[in-house]
């Protein structure tokens, strides 16, 4: 059997792949394989170790017709088409769970920047242009006793709630289903209609997938809802947010800032406006990187892989039951 790897992961992936035996080639390119180059290195491959980067479709099945299992090396799957790899009993494997602490604690990591001007701060003292200690330099808000609004109530979610209780935060969500009350009384979280949650949260944290639901969720619409002088953080998706109502909204100073793990587009041009607001901080999709998540990730990813092409059961599939009925 053979793989291909779509960019180099850590070892601990390519270890599981060695241990099992499977032959594997990996892309060699610092950036992701275009689609024609894809489908040229993958050729005669039985699966496909992927990440967000690589769109797979149906073109991309009917060019690669050997491959029998995806295996996305994340949580979010909005870069394959499902339904497409059911219909052609093609497996789909994803990541969950292994990165939800480290994506929480990055959430965290942006609320705090932003909230106490943490980068701007830190770039006047690079630019030689902090002089003392001023009374007015660099007001922050405070996170302390702030009310927390959290969109998607999933594991991650979850995750950002339990910290928000060191900082006697009260913390609102929403999500399609509501938690029971036993999981709303432990997270000390109350559930409210999205609009509500917007008018009163000082701080809103995006925790969706990207769905045609959820795409640009976050428009002009909501972004006028949101409390003045609010904080919007996006961890999850890009497209989750109207990327130009939010220059707007941050622009005419209705938001206080914004902090972006992911943007629309991705990566932003160096000149895009959303990168000229002094009030944002945007970094390169990093919530997951710590060196212990990556490497588990890969792991999950490379046993999934395995799983599915010694056909077991992978640890974490999408559609192994439907793909497994339809052959059956």
């Amino acid at each position: 059997m053979r793989v291909v790897v779509t960019r180099r992961i850590p070892e601990a992936g390519l270890q599981v792949l060695e241990r099992a035996g499977i032959e594997y080639r990996i892309w060699p390119g610092e950036l992701p394989p275009s689609r024609e180059e894809l489908i040229e290195f993958a050729r005669g491959a039985d699966g496909l170790l992927t990440l967000l980067t690589e769109r797979i479709d149906e073109a991309l099945l009917n060019a690669l017709p050997t491959v029998k299992v995806v295996s996305n090396m994340a949580v979010g799957f909005d870069n394959i088409d499902v339904d497409a790899c059911t219909r052609r009993g093609v497996v789909v494997c994803i990541t969950p769970d292994v990165l939800t602490e480290t994506t929480a604690d990055f959430t965290w990591a942006l609320m705090l920047a932003v909230a106490r001007r943490v980068c701007e701060a830190a770039e006047s003292v690079r630019a030689g242009t902090w002089r003392t200690w001023e009374p007015l330099g660099f007001l922050g808000r405070d996170l302390s006793g702030a009310t927390l609004g959290i969109v998607g109530f999933g594991r991650i979610g979850r995750a950002v709630a339990r910290r928000a209780r060191g900082f006697d935060m009260r913390v609102l969500y929403t999500d399609k289903t509501r938690q029971s009350s036993e999981v709303e009384r432990d997270l000390r979280a109350t559930f409210v209609p999205l609009e509500q949650l917007l008018a009163e949260s000082d701080i809103v944290t995006l925790h969706v997938p990207l769905t045609p639901e959820t795409r640009k969720l976050i428009g002009a619409r909501e972004l006028a809802l949101m409390k003045p002088r609010s904080i919007l953080i996006n961890t999850a998706r890009g497209p989750v947010v109207d990327t130009e109502a939010l220059v707007r909204a941050l622009r005419t100073g209705h938001l206080w800032g914004a902090g972006l793990d992911v943007t629309d587009p991705e990566p932003l041009p160096a000149d895009h406006p959303l990168l000229q607001c002094p009030n944002v901080i945007v970094t390169p999709h990093i919530a997951s990187a710590s060196e212990t998540t990556r490497a588990r990730m890969a792991e999950l990813a490379a046993e999934n892989l395995v799983a599915a092409l010694q056909n077991r059961r992978p640890p974490r599939s999408l559609n192994w039951d439907e793909v497994r009925g339809k052959e059956n």
